[in-house]
């Protein structure tokens, strides 16, 4: 699957928040934690998420790659092409293991993907190079540097 976020400045005294394949209220969580823990300042700004080809997604999972997308629009810094993205982010920030890390990845790798950016413990037995990182601040600020290794 494949987000799409644009994060734009509101040309209205209430931000737009639009969402299409993915929860409603685990878009407001990740901008939450993106706001608190992150610094990312969303308050004055329309942020459209889509999950491409139509998929509904329904898994924690997805939350680091909505996360990366919107910080990735939010900073305009484009995400590497060939970087697959996942993880569960926690209220605290915290980036968390999900359940078939190795086996996603061994998918990934099929599929052509040439890196990884999700939990630090994914880089365990890993057929792809993996940017483990801990914490969500910690991915937002390699995103904002364009450092992924």
């Amino acid at each position: 699957m494949e987000f799409q976020a644009l994060v734009a400045p509101s040309a209205y005294g209430t931000p737009r928040r639009a969402v299409v394949g993915w929860d409603s209220g685990r878009l407001a969580m990740v901008l939450a934690v993106l706001e608190a823990r992150c610094g990312l300042g969303f308050g004055q700004r329309d942020v459209y998420l889509n999950v491409a080809g139509g998929l509904r997604i329904t898994e924690p999972a997805a939350d680091l790659a909505a996360a990366a997308a919107l910080a990735s629009s939010a900073l305009d810094t484009p995400l590497p092409q060939d970087c697959v993205v996942f993880g569960e982010v926690s209220l605290s920030g915290d980036i968390r293991p999900v359940s078939r890390m190795e086996g996603r990845l061994k998918e990934a790798a099929k599929l052509g993907f040439g890196q990884a950016f999700g939990p630090s413990a994914a880089a365990d037995n890993s057929p792809l190079p993996v940017t483990g990182v801990r914490r969500l601040a910690e991915a937002v600020e390699r995103i904002a540097a364009g450092n992924w290794s």
